[in-house]
């Protein structure tokens, strides 16, 4: 706030808003100033407001108030002249309302300060995060039972959902099922095909448990596999181990990126990976930073990244394997330990 000369900042976004204040409502917001102050919401998070946020006075507003009129009085009762937001997550139509309500306060969008410092987990939190990577792993201990011939994408997809909720625990992101020619879609969607003998298999899950995800992909093959299903899926191996190797504190996003798709040009399926190596894992299965090719993130003790390499390849099928791990002062730590050796299966 020195440095940009500005008397606050404003926290609209509602996962830093959490990680501020230990707020875990759905709708809050935290002006802060270098001596003091204030968080924000409804009235429906009275009573949660004032149990979950300790080191800042709380103030909530019934449905008769209009919000960004009540959001208006508490930042000219602290007496900012000048107010500094994130850009990217405050509307245009949302600004333009909130300054019409702020007479002699200047608002100064910039780039959100909290994400940075949201990179590097306390301890608590690796322990967090830790446990969902327990359960990512049980989870995937449980599902692989059921991986046979005749078994639907989406009958697998509901027994991973409702495994995690039975261990008390929400999905961190939709998981992703696919099998055959779908597993060559990175991000596709379980459907009611059915799994056959010769499918690549892909299962992509995670828990949010605690407030913090984990994120695991496995990839199996259903039946005897192939030598091109063992030539792909080796390969994509050896580039993740490769790339975890490479993670340690100093390192650039970029160049750990470059590392997995060096190894997979070995077999010339570097062609065959479209997306980025990894993300950050936190609160949110994104939860800042990236590791891909114009990545300039400098990689500091606490983070915790996922290592993602894959191959898709049109007409045949594709693999990815992740891992979460935390940057640690040697190096890296792997959270997620479901076994990576190629399993056909049934077995």
């Amino acid at each position: 706030m020195a440095s940009r000369k500005v008397d606050a900042f404003f926290v609209s976004d509602i996962e830093s808003v959490g990680w501020l204040t230990g707020f875990t409502g759905s709708s809050g917001y935290a002006i802060v100033t270098p001596t003091a102050g204030r968080f924000v919401s409804d009235s429906r998070y009275t009573i949660q407001a004032a149990e979950q946020v300790k080191d800042l006075p709380t103030f909530t507003a019934d449905s008769k108030i209009d919000r960004l009129s009540f959001l208006a009085t508490n930042i000219q009762e602290l007496g900012i002249k000048k107010l500094w937001f994130d850009g990217t997550k405050v509307s245009f139509d949302q600004y333009g309302k909130l300054a019409g309500k702020l007479n002699g306060t200047e608002l100064v969008s910039g780039t959100d300060p909290i994400a940075p410092l949201r990179l590097i987990k306390s301890p608590a939190e690796v322990e967090k995060i830790r446990e969902a990577c327990k359960l990512a792993d049980a989870c995937l201990d449980h599902v692989v039972r059921l991986i046979r011939p005749g078994v639907s994408e989406w009958d697998l997809n509901l027994e991973v959902e409702f495994y995690y909720r039975r261990q008390g625990a929400e999905l961190a992101f939709e998981p992703i099922v696919v099998s055959g020619n779908n597993s060559a879609r990175p991000h596709g969607r379980a459907t009611h095909k059915l799994l056959e003998n010769g499918d690549f298999l892909t299962i992509d899950c995670g828990a949010k448990l605690d407030g913090y995800c984990s994120d695991i992909t496995r990839t199996f093959v259903v039946g005897k596999a192939s030598d091109r299903h063992k030539e792909v899926y080796n390969q994509v191996l050896k580039s993740q181990v490769a790339a975890i190797a490479a993670i340690k504190p100093g390192a650039i996003g970029r160049d750990v990126d470059k590392v997995s798709r060096d190894v997979l040009a070995e077999k010339d399926l570097a062609q065959y990976f479209g997306h980025g190596l990894g993300h950050g894992l936190g609160q949110l299965v994104h939860d800042g930073g990236a590791l891909n090719p114009s990545s300039d993130t400098v990689l500091a003790e606490g983070q915790i990244w996922t290592v993602e390499p894959g191959a898709y390849i049109e007409g045949f099928g594709g693999v990815r394997i992740e891992d979460d791990v935390v940057v640690t002062a040697g190096g890296c730590e792997v959270l997620t330990h479901f076994p990576k050796d190629l399993m056909e299966l049934p077995a």
